[in-house]
This record gives C-alpha cells, structure tokens and sequence, in this order.
C-alpha cells in the first residue's frame, strides 16, 4: 500500500510542472473550429482533446449522448413606414422560428435599468405596468430567462432586446436546465425573441417615437436533438473518492476567450495531475462539456444524470473553469464559490497570484449542474480585467472572457487570451486542485454554510413581518451550530487512518445536505431552472406576504410553513450526523 502524500511537497512539485504549451496549442486550433453544438467542428474539438489524452497516456473515455440543442440561424426587425429598414439581429437559442412571413404587431418599450455586474445578468430590472399583451417587446439589455418568461407570460407576442454595445452578443433563453423534461418542456419559451445592437436599438426606438408603432420580426433557429461528445480524464489517486474539474468546450463563433482558454487549462491539469498520479490520496475527474450554450448545460446535466450515485458517493467537491487567462485580467474581483471552501479559495488565490480576491455568492449558471446531488463547488469565472480599467475602456457587465466584450460575438477570437494570465491562472487551479486531492481532512467549513444560512433565515424573517413562524429553524440552527463547533473543535486535533475517513464520510454527507437547502428549490437529482436563485431558496416566499392579500396571504403562510418544515428536517438531519460522528 503506499504512504500518504507529503502535501506541501506533492504542491511544489506540481506547481513545479506547470507550463501553457499544450493549452496554447490546443486554444490555437479550436481558434479554427466553430464549436457550434452537435457540428462536426465540435466532435473534431473533443477529439483533438481525446487524441492528447491519449497521446499522454491519460485514462480516459468519451460519452456520446444524444442532446437536445437549439441552433440560432438568422434574425432581424423590419421598420415599417418609407424605406422599410432591416436590422440585422441573433435570436438567442430556444426562441421561437417565425417562418418567412414573421411576426407583424405594435412595438412598445418597457425601459430596463442597467446591469450592474455579473450576478446581475439574469436579473429583471425592467420597468412595470406596460400593456404588452399582443405586441413585441422592446427593452434594453440581454434576453435573459426571466425577463422572457416574464414578457411571454403576460401575453406579449414576441420580444427584442437592445444590447448595450455595438456587437449583438449570442445567448439562450430558456430557464430549462439541460435536457428537458416531460414536466419541464413547455416551460420552453413558445414566441420569437431577437437581439439587436445599441445603434440598431436607438434606431429602433426613434422610429417607434416618430410614430412607426408597426414592426415586423423574423426568426429562424434549428431545435432537435444532436449527438454529442463528452470526454472525460480519470486520474486515480490512492482513494475512489475524487473531485471534478470541469468546463465547457462548444462555443459561439470560435469562443476563445470563453472558453477555449478553459478548456486548455482543463487539458493541463489532467497532463500535470496524471505525471503525479502516484503522490495524490484522492483521484480527479477532468470532464470536458458540449451543449453549454446551446443547450442551457446540457452536457454537465447528462453527466449529472447519468452519474448521479457516483457524484453522490463518491465526489468530494466540483470546480468550474471557465473564461480564464484572458488578456489583461490581472484583478480576481468577482470570484465565485461556496462558503465552506472559502478560505480554500482565498488562500489558493493569495499563494499562487499574492493578489486578495473578492468572493460572489455562485449564481445559477456556468454549469453547476450539481447543487442539488449536494456537491460543495467553487470557482465559475476566475481572473478579470480590473473593473476600473473596464469602467475606464467603457465596458459593459458580460459573463466571461475576463470581462472582455467580445463575449458571445465574432470578436472573441486569438487575441482575447494571453500566455501569462492563462499559467497564473493555471496556478490558482493547480493549488486549489491539489489541497482538496492531498488533505488529510477535506478543507471545507460547514460552519460558514450554516451561517449563510442563518443569516437568510434572518432576512426572511424581517421580511415575513411576523406572519410565518420560523422557531423550529431557529432551534435546529442552534443545535447544529452548537455540534459543529464540537465537530471542527475534534477535528482540529491530529487524526488518520480510520477516523480521518469516518470525518470526511461526515464532512461529505454534510454537503449532501447543506448545499441542496441553500442552493436549490427543487427536488434532489432534479434541475432547478435556470432563474435566480438566492440563498435559502425554499423561504424566498416570505418577501411576498406583506404585500399579498389577505386570502393569498394564507396560502403563502401553508406552503411556507412546509418550506419551513423541510429545512428545519434537513438541519436535523444534518445535526443527527454529525452527533453520530462525534
């Protein structure tokens, strides 16, 4: 049997390792491939990503689902009155196709605030009390899930969105997470939707000012179901237990900055892990995903479903790379990741970069497909350009590339990644990776999930005004904070062998209950839309009883009364075990 890992030194050598030239060469091939979803370019890109698995020795296979994507074609608005103007747009995948003829009805405005950030990108920040019912939608921004379902449930008849910049970005519009369901596939939205630039916008606009009410929309997407690749590393280390890397390889265009740069660092860790696969306690997954942006995750959901026990049992923790080392992103701002690894991440950030990150709660989006098997997961979007140089540069909030805007258009092409940022950023991985490979006990604090948990159970709270009673939470909170602090207080003193591995078994199952009530409304193994979602979201219902009437208001207080009831069960639960691991 061979002895156990010396942390420290396994680190040096694998940071030692760390080099970008197979990562660049293989970012300067996919900057020839349009990785379009289901297309021959994306299957050559998973096989030129499984042919250096095999090249490397690297153990490996490569699934082949069949995924259900939506293509975008083409797009346009027609301005009626004298010249009868096109503009030219990008439907976002699962519109709705208008047929040649397209979609002839009165445009009306509903003016939306500008985003502010990236966890405010799926956010509806749009104005209300506009009659839509019949008419097509014009509003700022992007066609995100919410705000689509929001215009498509009142009645509008299709909707454009007037992107902030003078490139239209691509994008997907469906809140249904990966593959659809048959109690989930007639939340697909059912009318056309169109993006178009801010010039062609304020055209748009000032037509409609000048009394040109009468627009005509066109919309043509492909939709059905495509087979696909996924290929997927196995390093074995001396435990079945593993962690998950993970990141997507299709794109919009050639997507080099999101995220040929991701997949590259993904192809080096699984070259650098598998050199020392002889000194690692626990093994790593490297999955590479199709159908992230045609498919809403379609690929991470399929392995989701597909290896749901395997992740339950067996998976310590999942990362997402995705849009790293992009050129002159040097600030680590807006870093997302649980609270139980957040002094992994700190410290992984401050020892390989010595710059101080800033942590964001990790929003619903970038493949965390596994909130609600209860996998501890961190990292989405990593380094950026500072976002003073961006204000400065004029840039708008976008959802990758260093927060480059050639996000999701033609412009995301070579020159969005850089060398130096893609080894620093391998380097943060490298270090992150390693310390939950080689600890003897798993580096993630659950006292920092219960506390996020307690503060939004105060924040429900002040919100629900004294019309639910929330004293059953309140007990189960102190009870399991009190056998925490027992818990972390054992583990603090030096253990091994038998009782390391009774500690992380808890430490595992503590995630399997933890991160499902504070990430997820849904059912475990099921896929929560994808609509914002904050913490505790069992009880986001308590901010709407105040204002409901007084019929209304009764029903609210049942159902939160047995939201309630299923998070104080769970805490429970959680506290029966780490009673019995004491």
């Amino acid at each position: 049997m061979r002895s156990p890992p010396r942390a420290g030194a396994v680190e040096a050598e694998l940071l030692a390792d760390v080099s970008v030239d197979l990562g660049w060469a293989l970012i300067e091939r996919f900057a020839t491939l349009v990785r379009e979803s289901g297309s021959a370019a994306e299957l050559a890109a998973a096989d030129y990503i499984a042919s250096h698995l095999a090249r490397l020795k690297i153990p490996h296979e490569v699934h082949e689902p069949t995924l259900y994507l939506s293509l975008p074609r083409s797009g346009s608005v027609e301005l009626s009155g004298p010249g009868g103007t096109t503009l030219q747009g990008k439907p976002p995948s699962f519109a709705a196709s208008t047929g040649p003829a397209g979609l002839t009805a009165p445009a009306v405005h509903v003016p939306a605030a500008a985003v502010k950030d990236v966890t405010d990108l799926f956010s509806d920040h749009r104005a209300t009390g506009a009659e839509v019912r019949g008419k097509i939608v014009v509003s700022e921004g992007y066609a995100m899930p919410l705000a689509v379902q929001r215009f498509e449930r009142a009645g509008a008849a299709g909707q454009v969105y007037i992107n902030p910049g003078t490139r239209v970005h691509w994008g997907i519009c469906t809140p249904i997470w990966g593959m659809p369901t048959d109690r989930t596939i007639q939340q697909k939205p059912k009318t056309p939707v169109l993006a178009i630039s801010r010039p062609d916008g304020d055209r748009l606009l000032g037509a409609m000012q000048s009394g040109q009410g009468q627009v005509t929309i066109r919309t043509a997407l492909e939709e059905g179901w495509y087979r696909c690749k996924v290929p997927v590393a196995r390093i074995a280390g001396m435990s079945d237990d593993f962690v998950l890397a993970h990141g997507h390889y299709d794109s919009w265009d050639v997507g080099i900055g999101d995220n040929a740069v991701g997949d590259a660092t993904l192809l080096e860790l699984a070259r650098i892990f598998h050199a020392h696969k002889r000194q690692l306690r626990r093994s790593l997954l490297v999955a590479w995903w199709p159908g992230h942006s045609m498919g809403r995750y379609a690929g991470s959901t399929w392995f989701a479903d597909r290896f749901a026990m395997e992740l339950r049992q067996r998976c310590v923790a999942a990362l997402n790379i995705d849009s790293p080392g992009c050129r002159d992103a040097t600030a680590y701002e807006e870093v997302m990741w649980m609270a139980e690894a957040d002094d992994l991440c700190r410290r992984a950030i401050e020892d390989a970069t010595g710059v101080t990150p800033r942590r964001l709660r990790p929003i619903r989006a970038g493949d965390y497909s596994f909130n609600q098997i209860g996998l501890t997961s961190f990292f989405m979007l990593l380094s950026n350009i500072p976002k003073t140089e961006r204000d400065a540069r004029g840039y708008y909030p976008v959802g990758g590339c260093g927060g480059n805007i050639a996000w999701h258009t033609e412009d995301d092409t070579l020159e969005v990644a850089d060398r130096d940022s893609l080894a620093r950023d391998l380097r943060v991985y490298v270090t992150a990776v390693v310390r939950v490979l080689n600890a003897t006990i798993l580096p993630f604090d659950y006292r920092a999930t219960l506390k996020e948990i307690a503060d939004a159970v105060e924040e429900y709270r002040k919100q629900a005004a004294g019309l639910v009673d929330f004293s059953e939470l309140d007990r189960e909170l102190k009870q399991l904070k009190t056998a925490l602090r027992r818990f972390y207080a054992a583990l603090a003193r030096p253990s091994r062998g038998a009782a390391a591995e009774r500690a992380n078994d808890t430490l595992k199952e503590l995630a399997r209950i933890l991160v499902p009530i504070n990430y997820a409304a849904g059912e475990r193994f099921d896929h929560d839309p994808a609509l914002p979602l904050g913490p505790l979201p069992r009880l986001a219902a308590a901010a709407r009883l105040p204002s409901a009437p007084p019929d209304q208001r009764r029903f609210l207080q049942a159902g939160l009364t047995r939201e309630i009831n299923k998070v104080a069960n769970a805490l429970h639960e959680a506290w029966r075990l780490v009673r019995r691991s004491a």
